[in-house]
């Protein structure tokens, strides 16, 4: 179930709601000052991990990414 994130123009507030993606287009209320439309927003999102090795950032096991990469998988058609 995806994380939604939400902006209430009303009270300024700014929250995430856990919902399945067949309520990604229903009504979101806000939770502080309960107005009934609230605009979703796009949420950036960044994982990282500190490995005891080292103090870069990982995603887990999988090696730091570099500038310029591209699809790690290569499976897109991305220019690079």
């Amino acid at each position: 179930m995806p994380m939604y994130e939400y902006y209430c123009q009303e009270c300024s507030t700014r929250f995430e709601q856990l919902r399945p993606l067949s309520a990604a287009d229903t009504v979101a209320v806000c939770p502080t000052c309960q107005h009934p439309r609230v605009q979703r927003v796009i949420s950036l999102v960044a994982a990282f991990a500190r490995s005891s090795a080292s103090f870069a950032p990982t995603m887990g096991d999988a090696p730091a990414l570099s500038m310029g990469s591209c699809c790690s998988g290569g499976g897109c058609s991305c220019s690079r």
